[in-house]
């Protein structure tokens, strides 16, 4: 079982299995169809021979009735039997011509010869009897009497019936030949078609099989493909977990950093720019009773200092906002669209609301205004800026910083847009979504809503000492 087995898993795999399959198909095919040609052969001669049998007893038969006929007339003389004598003479001759064309059709040697004796004679059984009519019909009833009383009528009807009686003997194991042909041929044709069935039934088989394995080939490389897909998507998710991980690191980072070197800054770099201005205070009216001269000088060297120390602050609101840290998001906002407005020439309406966010949340909030403004103020040629923040009704918080300027092509945004990119890690590393919606002609619209503190159970918002949640304010720069 286990070689049967294996044998016909080789042979379903085998690339000779289709064409060997049609190869016995066609075999069987060819068996069969001559089968059936042989079996038609073989049942139309049965018929012919049937016919000569029939028409071979029914020429005995007319023969014996034609004598009886004649013999009744030559013992009655009435002429009714003449009229029985004359039409099995006629049909006797009939039924020999008609043996005659069948055993020509047939061409048996053996039956062909016992045919010719048995119509030699029945032809000369007809003389006989013609020629005893005559010889009554004449008035020689003697000699008609004495012919009939001789032995020949016997000898030639006794020829008759032996050889008739021959040939249906001999016609009958040609039949019986004949039939187990036929019989031979049905059971060859019966063997083919089982065995057609049989290798009908082997293909089918091996091609529901093979459908099985190659569905069971199918199902395996999908669910490999699945599991594949799945395992990519766990890295991707992996991955793009560590990246917003580590590009929140980056930004904390950066902003620790930037709080350092504003502390450093406001602490070294202000005490030695104040320290210079007081020395220079103290000197100056000195100066002024001792070298009236080098007034200007002076007067030029504190609004240096001056510049300085207006310098160092401004480099320090942009390391780090001090007005977010002291004041709250919304004045930090403000003092930044007042300034954005002054030095660029814009009108930039605003529209604040106290919001519910943590530290990081409103830095992140200031952070996407001032990168939106500086990019209106690089890129968009703008005339008006709304800047919009506010706390929708599921309890989010929602920013929004549009312009009316020339706006790009969203879709056509290249690796080299790295503000948006990192206003994007900044929305999202505070749990939010970001979506930037611009054309040709139409501006551009930066919006952000980022998940409510105080809707995940927190305190309020930090404020600076003895600020209360405001109303929403609106206003112009």
């Amino acid at each position: 079982m286990k070689f049967a087995g294996l044998t016909f898993l080789k042979l379903q795999r085998s690339a000779f299995a289709l064409p060997l399959a049609i190869l016995v198909a066609g075999l069987m095919l060819a068996i069969s169809e001559s089968a059936y040609y042989g079996a038609d052969s073989q049942l139309s001669t049965l018929v012919e021979m049937n016919k000569a049998k029939m028409k071979l007893i029914e020429v005995v038969g007319r023969v014996t009735d034609a004598e009886a006929g004649q013999r009744g007339y030559l013992l009655t003389g009435r002429p009714e039997y003449l009229e029985p004598y004359r039409f099995a003479s006629v049909d006797t001759l009939e039924g020999l011509e008609t043996l005659r064309v069948l055993y020509a059709k047939l061409k048996h040697k053996e039956s062909e010869a016992l045919r010719e004796k048995i119509a030699n004679s029945a032809q000369t059984k007809l003389s006989e009897l013609k020629e005893e009519l005559r010889l009554y019909d004449e008035g020689k009833v003697d000699a008609a009497q004495e012919l009939l009383m001789t032995d020949i009528g016997r000898n030639h009807m006794e020829a008759i019936r032996s050889n008739a009686e021959a040939l249906l003997a001999h016609e009958n194991q040609l039949i019986a030949a004949a039939t187990g042909n036929v019989f031979d041929t049905l059971l060859l044709n019966r063997v083919g078609v089982a065995a057609m069935t049989a290798v009908s039934l082997l293909v089918v088989t091996m091609f529901l099989r093979q459908g099985r394995q190659l569905d069971r080939q199918r199902e395996l490389q999908q669910e490999l493909l699945q599991a594949e897909r799945e395992r990519l998507e766990r890295e991707v998710l992996r991955r793009t977990a560590e990246l917003t991980e580590l590009a929140q690191h980056l930004q904390t980072a950066r902003e620790d950093e930037r709080a350092r070197l504003a502390r450093d800054l406001h602490d070294e770099l202000g005490a030695l720019l104040t320290a210079a201005k007081l020395d220079v205070a103290r000197v100056r009216p000195k100066l002024q009773q001792a070298l009236p001269e080098v007034l200007p000088r002076i007067t030029h060297l504190v609004e240096t200092l001056n510049a300085g120390i207006a310098l160092k602050r401004r480099i320090i609101e942009d390391l780090r906002p001090s007005t977010l840290d002291q004041l709250g998001l919304v004045p930090a906002l403000e003092i930044l669209c007042r300034d954005v407005a002054k030095q660029m020439n814009l009108s930039v309406v605003v529209e604040l609301a106290p919001v519910s966010l943590a530290a990081s949340g409103q830095l992140s909030v200031f952070r996407l205004v001032q990168e939106s403004l500086t990019n209106v103020a690089k890129y968009a040629q703008a005339s008006e800026v709304r800047v919009l923040l506010k706390e929708e009704a599921d309890g989010g918080v929602l920013v929004r910083v549009s312009d009316n300027g020339r706006g790009f092509d969203a879709s056509q945004v290249g690796r080299a847009k790295h503000g948006l990119l990192g206003m994007r890690f900044r929305v999202e590393a505070e749990q939010g979504e970001l979506s930037v919606s611009s054309s040709p002609g139409q501006g551009t619209t930066v919006e952000a809503r980022l998940p409510s503190h105080l809707s995940q159970g927190e305190a309020e918002p930090d404020l600076p000492p003895g600020q209360a949640p405001a109303a929403p304010h609106t206003a112009s720069a």
